[in-house]
């Protein structure tokens, strides 16, 4: 069968079938507080594209995978390439390979990641700046249309988070390395968009052998409230048989 490789003046790219193009895209999330609000919103960037297809509207950022490079490797290259980004947490997500979701047949192999607050204002700009051109956050709830299937994308990529969130402790992956329980608990209300029992909330967190209490406190207008930090022998999240795998191949970049 006849082979490919990517147009001329795009990013090199695997040889491929002369239908089939393979690209890796990520939806990354952070949580955003608006002015006023009583709590943060789940936000995430997105890139304006410059040509066709769908020039104009916004996109998940990502690109072209190299011929020589590993799936993990072209998230990181990819995101910090659009967007300057480099996020605490990085999972592939799904393959979208729809037939009618491009002009040309392309399979997109999607992460998706969480960024902690002093992550998110080290690349593009800071959720409550000015984003610069053709990079800017928007609220997860309350997309624009996107280009492709990406509202597809992140629809699955919000389900995938909300139900992780109630067996691990992904919700780290929002908050810095020391924090309060009203400050994890929002996490977690800002995820699964509703309001949690602080009382059961605590119990619960408490019991379960992911925290580990400081001696630091948070002090403002109401009383100091104890400082906490993740248990770093518990990971993230179960990535399953996968999980030596993949740890290796972080090592083994350069």
């Amino acid at each position: 069968m006849t082979q490919t490789t990517l147009s001329p003046g795009s990013s090199p790219g695997i040889a491929v079938d002369a239908l089939t193009r393979v690209a890796v895209s990520t939806v990354i999330f952070t949580l955003r507080r608006h002015r006023g609000a009583d709590r943060a919103t789940l936000a995430l960037p997105l890139v304006r594209r410059t040509r066709d297809p769908h020039e104009g509207l916004w996109a998940l950022p990502g690109g072209w995978l190299d011929d020589a490079e590993e799936m993990d490797a072209a998230a990181s290259r990819t995101l910090a390439e659009t967007t300057g980004l480099a996020p605490s947490y990085l999972e592939q997500l799904y393959a979208f390979g729809a037939v009618d979701r491009s002009p040309t047949r392309v399979v997109s192999i999607v992460y998706w990641a969480l960024l902690r607050a002093d992550e998110a204002s080290t690349g593009l700009a800071s959720p409550i700046e000015e984003p610069r051109e053709n990079v800017a956050w928007f609220d997860a709830a309350t997309l624009p249309r996107l280009a492709f299937d990406h509202n597809d994308i992140v629809e699955y990529a919000l389900w995938r988070l909300r139900n992780k969130v109630g067996y691990s402790r992904i919700a780290h992956g929002l908050l810095a390395d020391e924090f309060t329980l009203a400050e994890l608990r929002e996490v977690y209300e800002s995820i699964l968009d509703r309001r949690l029992d602080p009382a059961n909330f605590r119990r619960q967190v408490e019991n379960s052998g992911t925290l580990i209490p400081t001696d630091g406190f948070r002090t403002g207008n109401h009383r100091p409230a104890r400082l906490y930090r993740y248990n770093r022998e518990v990971e993230l999240a179960d990535l399953g048989p996968l999980a030596d795998r993949a740890s290796s191949s972080r090592k083994r970049r350069p």
